[in-house]
C-alpha cells in the first residue's frame, strides 16, 4: 500500500477569492471617498486619503465581525493601521528616488566625470565642466577619515566587548553622545582647534578629520553588536588551548566576525559620504582637482551641491540634482555591500 504524498500548505497565503474580496473592499472604499468628496465640503487629496482608510477599516472590521467574530474584527483594525504605515513610510521614499532621478538625470553626461569646474562657470552649458574634482576629493578626504576612524572604532568595540575595563561605562557612553552630536559641530570644532590656531587654511585633512569624528561613533557600535554576537565557546575554547586573552582576540574572536567588521566600516563609510556642514566650514571646496590633501581647497561631491543651489541658476541647479543623483547613488552601493556582507554572514 502505498502512502500518500501530502504536500505542504502555506495557510497564510491568499486564495483567490480572498484576493477578490480584498479588490472589492478596495473598491467600495474608493468609491465611498469620491462620494463623500464629492458631496460635502471636504476637499483634496488629503480629505480623499483620510476617508479612504477610515473607509477600509470600517468594511474590514464588518466583513471579518460577521465572518469570524469580534477577535478577528479588532485585528483587521490593527492590520488595517500597519498596512498605512508601512505606506506612509514607503511611499515618500519612492517619492523621493524617483524626484532625483527625473531632476538629476538632465545634467548627467559622460564628461561629466572627466572635467572639473576650474575653467566653468555657473551659467556655462551642462556639457561643459563636470564634477570630477568633487569625486576625487570626497574619495580622498572619506579615505583620510577612514583610516583613522576604522582602527580607532574597532579597538573601542574590542575594548567594550572583550576588555571590559574600568572605562567602559565611560567610553560606552561617550560613543553614544558622539552618536548623536550635529555634523556642524564636528566641523566648528575641527575650525577652532586646528584651523584657526595651527593652519589657518582650509584642506582637504581638515575635511578628513571632521569627517573621522563623525564615522568613529557608527563604527564603534556597529562592531560592538557584532562581536557581542561572537559565542563565548569560541572565547572558551582559545584559552582553554594556552592562548592569551589577545591572541585569542586577534586569532578567533576577531576573524570570526571579519564580515560584520567590514559591514560596520561600509555603514561607517555610508554615514558620512553625505555630509555637507563640516566640509563648507573645513575643506574650503575648491573647483579644480586637487590631490593633495595638506594644502589647498579640496571639492567634495556635497559641497559641490550646495554650491549649485547657492549659485541659483537653470544650469547650476541641474548641475547639483546630477551630484545628488550620483551621490545616492554611490551611497545606495555602499547599503546594498553592508546588506549583503551581512545577509551571508548571516546564512553563515
Amino acid at each position: 500500500m502505498s502512502t500518500p504524498t501530502l504536500k505542504p500548505t502555506r495557510p497564510w497565503k491568499l486564495t483567490p477569492k480572498q484576493r477578490g474580496l480584498i479588490v472589492l473592499n478596495l473598491v467600495i472604499a474608493s468609491a465611498l471617498s469620491y462620494l463623500i468628496v464629492l458631496l460635502t465640503p471636504m476637499k483634496g487629496k488629503l480629505a480623499y486619503l483620510s476617508i479612504f482608510f477610515i473607509a477600509t477599516i470600517v468594511i474590514n472590521f464588518a466583513e471579518n465581525y460577521f465572518k469570524r467574530g469580534l477577535a478577528a474584527a479588532k485585528d483587521s483594525i490593527a492590520t488595517s493601521f500597519a498596512a498605512a504605515g508601512l505606506i506612509v513610510a514607503v511611499v515618500p521614499i519612492f517619492s523621493i528616488l524617483f524626484t532625483i532621478f527625473e531632476r538629476g538625470r538632465a545634467g548627467l553626461n559622460f564628461g561629466l566625470f572627466l572635467h572639473d569646474m576650474k575653467l566653468n562657470g555657473p551659467n556655462d552649458p551642462l556639457n561643459q565642466g563636470g564634477l570630477l574634482h568633487a569625486l576625487i576629493g570626497s574619495g580622498i578626504m572619506v579615505g583620510i577619515a577612514l583610516l583613522i576612524s576604522l582602527p580607532i572604532g574597532i579597538l573601542t568595540a574590542i575594548y567594550l566587548t572583550e576588555i571590559k575595563g574600568i572605562y567602559s561605562r565611560p567610553i560606552k557612553f561617550l560613543v553614544q553622545a558622539m552618536s548623536g552630536v550635529p555634523s556642524i559641530v564636528a566641523g566648528l570644532f575641527i575650525l577652532s582647534a586646528i584651523v584657526f590656531p595651527i593652519t589657518k587654511s582650509s584642506s582637504g585633512l581638515m575635511g578628513g578629520f571632521a569627517l573621522a569624528i563623525l564615522m568613529i561613533p557608527t563604527i564603534a557600535r556597529t562592531s560592538e553588536e557584532v562581536l557581542l554576537l561572537i559565542p563565548n565557546d569560541l572565547r572558551e575554547a582559545g584559552v582553554a588551548l594556552g592562548g592569551t586573552q589577545w591572541r585569542t582576540i586577534s586569532l578567533i574572536v576577531v576573524p570570526a566576525a571579519k564580515s560584520g567588521l567590514i559591514t560596520a566600516t561600509i555603514l561607517g563609510l555610508a554615514r558620512v559620504a553625505g555630509e555637507t556642514a563640516p566640509l563648507v566650514l573645513v575643506s574650503g571646496g575648491g573647483d579644480a582637482v586637487n590631490t593633495n590633501p595638506f594644502q589647498s581647497p579640496m571639492g567634495s561631491l556635497p559641497f559641490y551641491i550646495w554650491k549649485g543651489f547657492t549659485f541659483g541658476t537653470t544650469e547650476s541647479i541641474a548641475r547639483s540634482w546630477a551630484g545628488i543623483f550620483v551621490l545616492l547613488s554611490l551611497i545606495f552601493i555602499l547599503f546594498i555591500a553592508a546588506r549583503t556582507l551581512s545577509g551571508s554572514r548571516s546564512s553563515k
